[in-house]
């Protein structure tokens, strides 16, 4: 899994009358689809008066269609939810959810018109977004002597792994986190410095 951008502020607002209708844009970092969720629902809640609150995410990294939706909350199907997914999924962004509040006017804006207000409010708000690059990490568990320590962080430095957690009883238990991409080449060299005798043991992320 290759690094991504992701949204570097939590929550990103715009907003712009059309034909008197208001349209307020949100857009948050949400890190899974629970997260994607409870932002629907806050958004929802602290907009209960508006006719519509209309949303799409990627949930996860910009290329996991596991981690895609979208909803027209009662406007007609096709002229909200979808075009608003789409502006999310062309800017590359991963863990993200757009969320577009619509209070009605009294003037019929026909399906174009739809589409225009609802993709390019997000539109806009992305442009406005500032990024954060995101490098994905897995965990591991390693067990090692004291001597042994020193040479262990210097492998970590070099393959732009982080400690998360350290036990100092007997030996040391380390909890470590790796790129995807500098996992076989750590295990490898690690493999290569301890003769086989250390390992990294998977933890579930």
């Amino acid at each position: 899994m290759d690094a991504y951008d992701i949204p570097a502020e939590a929550i990103s607002s715009s907003e712009e009358t059309i034909k008197k209708s208001r349209f307020i844009t949100l857009l948050a970092h949400t890190p899974g689809a629970e997260a994607a969720r409870a932002f629907v629902q806050r958004v929802k809640s602290e907009h209960p008066a508006a006719r519509h609150h209309c949303w799409a995410w990627v949930a996860g990294a910009p290329d996991d269609s596991q981690q895609l939706g979208f909803s027209d909350d009662g406007e007609p199907s096709g002229t909200a939810g979808k075009p608003m997914l789409a502006q999310l999924m062309g800017s590359g962004l991963g863990e993200i959810t757009a969320v577009v509040v619509r209070y009605y006017g009294g003037i019929m804006l026909g399906t174009g018109g739809l589409v225009k207000a609802y993709g390019g409010g997000v539109q806009q708000g992305l442009k406005q977004l500032p990024r954060q690059r995101k490098m994905p990490m897995q965990s591991f568990m390693l067990r090692c002597d004291y001597a042994q320590m020193s040479d262990i962080e210097r492998l970590l430095q070099r393959f732009d792994g982080v400690t998360e957690e350290s036990r100092y009883e007997d030996c040391i238990t380390l909890r470590i986190a790796l790129p995807h991409a500098q996992i076989a080449a750590f295990k490898q060299n690690l493999s290569d410095y301890s003769r086989g005798a250390l390992a990294l043991l998977p933890l579930d992320n």
